[in-house]
């Protein structure tokens, strides 16, 4: 069935969490929100709707909305209630009125790029048509329902209808669902691209707006079984959630160039993957958060969780940041695979010009393991001739010629526990046999290929190259020496006490996050001052988290977690025979 409406290696998130060897990588971490708080099922969900006159169904772009009016009216029907059903997109503007509303957003012929929408949902409705959606005085319960529905301003029982982005595009490449208000489903990569920079953000607008007032949020990734939960407990997860630590749910995605690493070290993944090039540990505009009750397990997308508490994430720096996290983290799984593309990131003012972004894709390399030989290319030969290089990826491009990439690019051995530091408009690549821990603004998908190895991507055909935005964005000063003197973090010892010593790996003047690695025997203390931490375990088996308002939680090797600036102090706890290394990013002061 899952084959039938989500094209994917990976499997369908379980309803209930499934316990995994103590130490072992979880990949679906719940946050527990106490008993009694997660049902499963049209059952439920009709008995949490009866005795409501007014319901508005509401929800994220990817909804199965039919299959979901079907299976919930089966249920209210056996109770003997008749239903009228209001669908909200009939309320929608034409498809060729929506084409031209988001054209200016989509970057014309650019397969890989537009710009941030900046209108709101409202602008896909016609609001005559909106106001006119009313309901059926004679039926026991009028229920509109879709994208948007409660814009319809119905007053009753709010329901929001979630879903994980990991999910929605798994259906995209299924050709199951369109974008918002398109009469048909469109290639996978162009459906994406309108997902990133115009769906995702009207519908993130307009999930900010209703939050307060949901009063039941629902999981639909598995469409015939969906867990449900109060608004209230869902408010109340997040409140606990931005005082004391959160993981988000990673998920792994194959790749020209993906390695074995990660499929030789989480086990709980498909093994009849070819490879898993990426691991989405904490790429939040995509990830979600897992909540955990008697074991059931409700994914919510990671947003409400910045709606609704960001101040207290953020700390200090949610002024600037707004709603936006601001560190990503995620690997690159090189092992027995490929070389990364030749690439590198805009500089700021051209990613707001261009993209709409706020800032920009920083990056880095934490080598959390390699192979003997294993290497970055990074920076610029010292003898670097712009024009000849231009001239030589464009001879590549055109004649489908290998380029000779350490005539012109700089090469640096990689070490297990190196920093390389990538500030936008360098020039950079994993080579092979490296598992790279990424710590990295927010932004992921604004990487200007310049070569790619003449390989062809997943589907058979070539992968996009960016040459003519990279050359718009390269520094070419960042050669030779500079490299090893600007872009290669030197670490030093900042502090020390009985069993713990804390090492700064200083990041680049350009980047606004700064690194420390933690290493310790039994146990160390912290102090967020008032700063979000971003943290994982690079170094040893497991550690414990102790917050000061009294939760306490495992992590182990390669996870990622957050302690949040409310948390305000943490405790770690090695519970390893060997001493643990944690690294730890977070926002400089005074940004």
């Amino acid at each position: 069935m899952q084959s039938e409406y989500r094209k994917t290696t990976q499997r369908l998130a379980p309803p209930q969490h499934e316990p995994i060897p103590q130490g072992q990588y979880d990949i679906y971490p719940g946050f527990d929100i106490g008993p009694g708080r997660i049902a499963a099922g049209y059952a439920a969900l009709a008995e949490r709707l009866a005795g409501h006159r007014l319901v508005m169904l509401d929800g994220y772009g990817g909804v199965f909305w039919e299959n979901l009016r079907a299976q919930l009216d089966a249920q209210l029907a056996q109770r003997g209630l008749r239903v009228a059903w209001r669908d909200v997109s009939a309320a929608l503007h034409s498809s060729a009125s929506i084409e031209r509303l988001v054209a200016p957003f989509l970057g014309g012929d650019d397969p890989l790029f537009g710009t941030r929408f900046t209108g709101a949902l409202s602008d896909f409705f016609d609001a005559a048509r909106l106001r006119a959606i009313s309901p059926d005085p004679d039926a026991d319960i009028s229920i509109v329902y879709g994208c948007g529905a409660a814009l319809s301003g119905w007053e009753g029982l709010l329901v929001y209808v979630d879903v994980p982005k990991n999910e929605i595009q798994f259906r995209s490449r299924a050709g199951g669902i369109c974008n918002l208000g398109a009469g048909a489903p469109s290639s996978p990569k162009v459906m994406y691209k309108r997902f990133y920079f115009v769906d995702w953000v009207a519908l993130n607008r307009h999930k900010a707006a209703v939050l307060p007032r949901v009063d039941v949020i629902v999981d639909e990734q598995r469409p015939d079984e969906p867990a449900l939960a109060s608004g209230a407990d869902l408010r109340a997860a997040l409140a606990a959630m931005s005082r004391n630590y959160f993981r988000v749910r990673p998920w792994f995605e194959p790749g020209p160039w993906g390695g074995q690493w990660i499929k030789q070290h989480i086990p709980q993944l498909p093994q009849d993957a070819p490879n898993y090039a990426w691991s989405f540990e904490l790429i939040v505009p995509e990830n979600g958060l897992m909540l955990q009750s008697d074991g059931f397990l409700l994914e919510v997308s990671f947003d409400w969780l910045m709606f609704r508490a960001h101040r207290e994430v953020l700390g200090a720096c949610a002024q600037r940041f707004g709603t936006e996290f601001p560190i990503r983290f995620d690997f690159l799984d090189t092992f027995e695979g490929g070389n990364l593309s030749v690439q590198c990131h805009p500089r700021p003012g051209y990613a707001h010009k261009h993209f709409g972004e706020h800032f920009t894709q920083d990056e880095t390399y934490y080598i959390l393991d390699c192979a003997p030989g294993a290497q970055v290319y990074l920076g610029f030969r010292d003898d670097i001739d712009p024009a000849s290089f231009r001239q030589a990826l464009e001879r590549s491009y055109h004649e489908a010629v290998p380029l000779d990439v350490e005539r012109f690019v700089n090469v640096e051995p990689a070490h297990k526990h190196d920093l390389f530091l990538i500030p936008h408009g360098t020039i950079h690549c994993s080579g092979q046999n490296n598992l790279v821990l990424e710590i990295s603004a927010t932004p992921y998908i604004f990487t200007f290929k310049m070569y790619d190895w003449l390989r062809l991507d997943l589907d058979g055909k070539p992968r996009p190259l960016n040459i003519g935005r990279a050359f718009d964005n390269l520094y070419f000063e960042r050669k030779g020496e500079r490299v090893k003197a600007e872009l290669v973090s030197h670490p030093y010892m900042l502090s020390a006490g009985d069993g713990w010593q804390v090492f700064h790996l200083p990041t680049h003047r350009a980047q606004f996050y700064d690194v420390h690695r933690i290493e310790f025997d039994r146990q160390v203390d912290v102090e967020t001052l008032g700063s979000c931490h971003v943290l994982s375990l690079v170094e040893g088996d497991a550690i414990v988290l102790e917050t000061a308002h009294g939760l306490r939680q495992r992590f182990a090797y390669a996870e990622t977690f957050v302690v949040p600036a409310a948390a305000e102090r943490y405790r770690l706890i090695n519970e390893g025979a060997t001493p643990a290394k944690v690294v730890k990013c977070f926002v400089k002061d005074g940004v």
